[in-house]
């Protein structure tokens, strides 16, 4: 296994909060098309060369936002029933994703213009759906749903209907989404949809 990641201390890591501050800053307001390394060191007060040497590109500013993202000790909720937690995760994704500046969606959107941005937001999300498994596992052991359940379909079933409806179709918030998509995803799982079949009996 290897070691764990060390992030810089002082000076280094002090950089590094202001740039990152101001790529989020500049993506919010301007977008990638906008998002350009000169504006990201004058907004940060980093000299250009500073930024060039750690980051490279426009590319490489963008993957360490989000690797910054999944450095946070984020956790999942945990209120003591599958549905519910379920649509507080969902609320967490709609409040994100409806923020001003729109950060999350801006990343989102980066990422399918950049390839390094790309492989750092398949990182977080991997990191995120893996916290996530909890609430599964917490709910198989509660008797709210049946062994084998498999917790990626079903966090994926539970999550999907916010990205789908607040990132590709664009609709206005709706209040009521998250429980929805919540009551949903949980009611299925509850009767077995996610349920892995038994490993077969070679005997």
């Amino acid at each position: 296994m290897p070691p764990p990641r060390r992030r810089p201390g002082g000076r280094t890591a002090r950089i590094r909060t202001q740039v990152l501050d101001a790529v989020r800053a500049e993506l919010g307001e301007h977008g990638y098309d906008g998002l350009t390394m000169e504006a990201v060191a004058a907004r940060a007060g980093v000299h250009r060369a500073t930024v060039y040497r750690r980051w490279e590109d426009v590319g490489g500013l963008l993957a360490d936002v989000l690797e910054a993202a999944g450095d946070d000790a984020w956790r999942p909720p945990d209120t003591g029933s599958l549905r519910a937690d379920l649509a507080a995760l969902n609320q967490e994704i709609q409040d994100s994703l409806t923020a001003h500046p729109p950060i999350v969606a801006a990343l989102i959107a980066a990422s399918f213009r950049s390839e390094k941005a790309e492989r750092a937001q398949r990182r977080l999300w991997e990191d995120r759906y893996a916290h996530c498994e909890s609430i599964v596992d917490r709910a198989v052991r509660r008797g709210e749903l049946p062994p084998r359940t498999d917790a990626r379909r079903l966090l994926i079933t539970a999550t999907a209907p916010l990205y789908h409806q607040l990132v590709l179709l664009r609709t206005p918030t709706d209040p009521a989404l998250p429980d929805q998509a919540a009551d949903t995803a949980a009611l299925a799982a509850s009767v077995g949809a996610f349920a892995e079949p038994p490993p077969a009996d070679d005997t």
